[in-house]
């Protein structure tokens, strides 16, 4: 059953970004992932929301968007994402 890491992103320095986002996505493949979407949130309908953006990968099963979280090459680098961004990571399976 198909998993969706959905990551709420608010930058914290925009000169790291670009360094981490180029490192970061060739971490997805290995895993069966595969980016759906990345933009900026316009609009929030209810609630709060503290992210500026959103990315949404899709990745076979919630096992692998975990064993892709958990994998040395993401993991180190944890220290640049961290400096580059405040992020809060979910998946989702599909229903």
């Amino acid at each position: 059953m198909a998993a969706y890491l959905i990551a709420h992103v608010k930058v914290k320095n925009a000169e790291k970004l670009p360094e981490y986002s180029s490192q970061a996505g060739p971490t997805f493949a290995p895993f069966g992932g595969a980016p759906l979407a990345r933009g900026k949130v316009v609009e929030v309908l209810t609630g709060t929301h503290a992210g500026q953006s959103t990315l949404i990968v899709k990745f076979p099963d919630a096992k692998a968007a975990h064993d892709w979280y958990n994998s040395p090459a993401y993991q180190a680098l944890l220290p640049l994402r961290d400096e580059a961004i405040d992020a809060t990571f979910v998946v989702i399976e599909e229903a």
